[in-house]
């Protein structure tokens, strides 16, 4: 194997890495969403709404709770986003890279051969 294409095994693998990593990100992030989701959803109902500060849950308005909370959310999403168009660049730039690699060593088989 040429050292050309152990480099590009190595970006293979970094790329890899990197897509599980964003992986792990973006479900952190989704269950985050979640959590969210319910709590908005909570505060329809709820007469009164209360907000943890520290180790202390504290009353708060509810429409500035409400407020806090979509904007909360809306940055979640984004960042999901972000994440996916990441996600999805980084395969794509591993795909390229995994043919290349299986090409060169088909060449390379073939001129053992």
């Amino acid at each position: 194997m040429t050292a050309e294409n152990e480099e590009k095994i190595k970006h293979l693998q970094r790329a890899e890495q990197s897509m599980q990593a964003l992986m792990s990100q973006k479900q952190a992030l989704q269950m985050q969403l979640m959590e969210l989701e319910s709590a908005l959803k909570e505060l329809e109902t709820a007469n009164e709404a209360y907000k943890i500060v520290g180790n202390v849950m504290v009353l708060s308005k509810k429409d500035k709770l409400d407020s806090d909370l979509k904007s909360k959310k809306e940055t979640v999403e984004l960042r999901i986003k972000t994440l996916e168009t990441q996600e999805k660049d980084t395969r794509e730039k591993a795909e390229t890279i995994q043919k290349e690699v299986l090409e060169a060593m088909k060449n390379d088989d073939k001129n053992d051969k």
